[in-house]
């Protein structure tokens, strides 16, 4: 991906709109809290074998009708891991959430069998949560039921340099004011550290990724000089690291309401290929 200037990449990741949702519409609002858990394969357990595994959570929680879903994505660059990625209202509705599970003996024993039988295939795993910023958002919402891809781009803000990172973030936001560009803003709240900003921006296909050259050039050009001049120097001053990252949605992962396997049918529930016909046996010459 071209790197003109951090901020300059920052707004052709912004571009595509936003994001995973609890609840499901053809097109989603982003959730006030949103929890990621990862998962660090070891080398030559992932594909089929981890397919399988999580298959049984997936299984776990259809059987128990559970009302909370979640979204699993593979990724296609960095280290080989997996992001469970869950949409709620609030902590306090992810805290009722657990308790609700931790008193479902049937499901916790499925999740704990399930657990044991995935932790062989693991490296490490961690998670974190992250809640929406509002202000840094312009109209989100996205029909992501249709989605195949997330671009990640996190990015880490130098400490007592806010006010250079909502300056520009301000005048992103004022650049693409009248036009029908969608994202949310998601900030670290725990397990991500101080400073941290967490951008997805939802695929349907490479092509749109091959598209961003353009968008590039438009950013620029409704910028002015003056423009991208000061959102390099506000760049430099904000912004400590970043990295982007492509995954791929995995619908055997998943466990996503019955509204996205409506929309998309092919993709989230495919059907089963029927078996080969049998040959009839060959009569012998003696019956």
């Amino acid at each position: 991906m071209r790197r003109i200037t951090e901020w300059l990449l920052l707004s052709a990741l912004l571009a595509g709109g936003v994001m995973v949702a609890a609840a499901a519409d053809d097109t989603m609002s982003p959730p006030k809290v949103l929890t990621v858990t990862r998962e660090f394969v070891k080398p030559g357990k992932g594909g089929a074998m981890h397919d399988k595994a999580e298959s049984a959570f997936v299984q776990a929680f259809a059987r128990a009708k559970w009302p909370t879903h979640y979204l699993a994505v593979n990724s296609l660059s960095g280290k080989p891991r997996v992001l469970f990625l869950t949409g709620y209202d609030s902590f306090d509705a992810w805290e009722k959430d657990a308790k609700a599970i931790d008193k479902n003996a049937a499901l916790s024993a499925a999740l704990d069998h399930a657990s044991a039988a995935d932790g062989d295939l693991l490296d490490s795993m961690d998670g974190g949560a992250l809640t929406l910023n509002e202000e840094y958002s312009l109209n989100p919402g996205v029909d992501i039921a249709h989605m195949r891809y997330f671009e990640i781009s996190v990015y880490h803000i130098k400490p007592g340099h806010r006010h250079e990172w909502d300056e520009g973030m301000k005048m992103v936001l004022k650049g693409y004011q009248n036009t029908d560009m969608k994202w949310a803003c998601y900030e670290g709240a725990f397990g991500f550290g101080d400073g941290t900003f967490v951008f997805f921006t939802p695929r349907k296909a490479g092509a749109e990724i091959d598209g961003e050259a353009a968008q590039d050039k438009n950013f620029m050009s409704a910028m002015g000089d003056e423009g991208m001049k000061k959102l390099r120097e506000l760049s430099a001053a904000s912004i400590e690291s970043s990295e982007t990252n492509l995954f791929a949605f995995n619908p055997k992962m998943s466990y996503v309401s019955d509204e996205w396997i409506k929309a998309d049918p092919d993709f989230w529930k495919p059907k089963m290929a029927a078996p080969a016909a049998k040959k009839p046996a060959e009569k012998s010459g003696n019956q």
